[in-house]
């Protein structure tokens, strides 16, 4: 009997394995789905976000998934669990993991309940929100807090989706602050130390949503319009032009558009090219290149109803001067 319990369980083990390592993107439900070729070990790992409960609390977590050919994955595998000591613990949202000077980095919007001023009539709750940077010595994590457990976004802004970009041997980050307080979401750059455990100086705003022709935003029920800033990444083209992917609404879909630095560098300024890349009720994407040096673009969709979310990644071509969205890869 008790031989056939072992084998049975082991069995269950066997199959319970292999279907997690037969997972497709159509398995997965994930939001702002970050993608980071990882080209020594010759696998793709994509981040998604993952809480977990703990006597009634949710603190914020995240799992990899992990892929040869972009079409199976394996996984989840659990990466990052926010200390319990960290300034802030709720959900993460937009993780995104960048390789820099031999380490791997976190970027993750942390959220909580924790209202730090009173919200407008018929507003949501102004809460702490903000990017936070960990960092790991493998792409599996385990990702760690600088010693402060601090944001790294100004305290007492509603701010999200950090991203990394590294100009001139300089390292930035690039984050939106949020249109719950804002209203008109503006996109922000603020410089990094350079092993990205803080920043330095002030923050410089590069845009606001409504500089966009395509972004129309929404009405509130008191007829206040509010216009969203989500989820950017920046990309340089094979001519040197330095264009951002970023997220907002297009008459009630969620769209990615394109902004383009009109003198090829990161403090702009920044011009919003008319046409969005996609407009399907689908975004916060971001770009990379395959081994075979292909591009693509992942990005999540549809963008509602809940639960719906999956991983969507289509073929991109590099214009020069734009970027051209081609079909999506099957």
């Amino acid at each position: 009997m008790w031989k056939k319990t072992m084998l049975l369980w082991m069995l269950l083990c066997v199959v319970l394995a292999s279907s997690a390592q037969n997972l497709t993107l159509k398995d997965i439900y994930i939001r702002d789905p970050f993608i980071m070729p990882v080209e020594k070990e010759g696998v793709y790992y994509m981040y998604a976000s993952s809480p977990v409960k703990e006597n009634g609390v949710t603190y914020g977590g995240m799992v990899a998934y992990k892929s040869t050919d972009l079409k199976t994955w394996s996984g989840p595998v659990r990466v990052f669990d926010v200390p319990r000591d960290n300034f802030l613990t709720g959900t993460v949202w937009a993780p995104e993991v960048h390789a820099y000077k031999g380490k791997y980095y976190l970027f993750g919007t942390l959220n909580s309940d924790i209202v730090w001023k009173a919200p407008e009539k018929g507003h949501p709750a102004y809460t702490h929100r903000a990017t936070q940077i960990f960092w790991a010595k493998k792409p599996e994590g385990p990702f760690l807090p600088f010693k402060n457990k601090q944001p790294h976004t100004p305290m007492g802004q509603m701010c999200l989706d950090g991203t990394l970009w590294v100009e001139d041997g300089t390292p930035y980050m690039i984050y939106c602050h949020e249109w719950v307080e804002m209203m008109d979401g503006t996109m922000e750059l603020v410089e990094l130390k350079k092993d990205l455990s803080g920043t330095l100086g002030q923050p410089v705003r590069l845009f606001c949503a409504s500089a966009a022709g395509w972004s129309t935003g929404s009405s509130r029920a008191d007829g206040v319009r509010t216009y969203v800033t989500d989820g950017c990444f920046l990309y340089r083209t094979k001519t040197g032009k330095l264009l951002m992917i970023w997220s907002s609404f297009k008459n009630g879909d969620y769209a990615i558009g394109i902004a383009e630095s009109t003198t090829g560098k990161v403090f702009g300024p920044w011009r919003q090219q008319a046409e969005p890349l996609f407009d399907k009720h689908g975004g916060h994407g971001m770009i990379f290149k395959t081994f075979e040096g292909e591009l693509r673009l992942v990005l999540h969709a549809p963008n509602s109803p809940a639960g719906q979310e999956r991983a969507h990644i289509f073929e991109i071509e590099d214009l020069g001067d734009t970027l051209k969205l081609k079909g999506e890869v099957k």
